[in-house]
């Protein structure tokens, strides 16, 4: 499923990387301790976390994830933003829980693996 298609279902808010909706996402993986993502999260997913810091930006281009979620409204720094521009970086936000993410993201991915 194609990122925007995610977008548009869940109602996020794109913060950073529009150019980059166009990605296709190949499951999700929630966790808010940044070597959780390293060690478990895989290339083309999108990572839910209520972490909004530039080292998010770092660790999902590393992995090469499709973007990163938000959760609960937290607030993602503007360098963080910048960065993720730069890097082409999808990251969107929700007030919605990390909970009810996950599961919605589930709902959409889940029969497709």
């Amino acid at each position: 499923m194609k990122l925007h298609e995610i977008v548009e279902t869940l109602a996020l808010t794109v913060r950073a990387g529009r150019r980059s909706l166009d990605t296709e996402v190949t499951g999700g993986y929630a966790a808010d301790l940044l070597s959780c993502a390293m060690a478990g999260a895989e290339p083309g997913n999108l990572w839910l976390t209520l972490q909004g810091h530039l080292n998010v930006v770092a660790v999902a281009t590393l992995n090469e994830l499709a973007g990163v979620i938000v959760t609960e409204g937290k607030p993602v720094s503007p360098d963080a933003l910048a960065k993720a521009d730069e890097e082409g970086l999808p990251i969107l936000t929700t007030t919605l829980g990390t909970f009810e993410v996950a599961g919605r993201l589930w709902a959409l991915l889940g029969a497709t693996r």
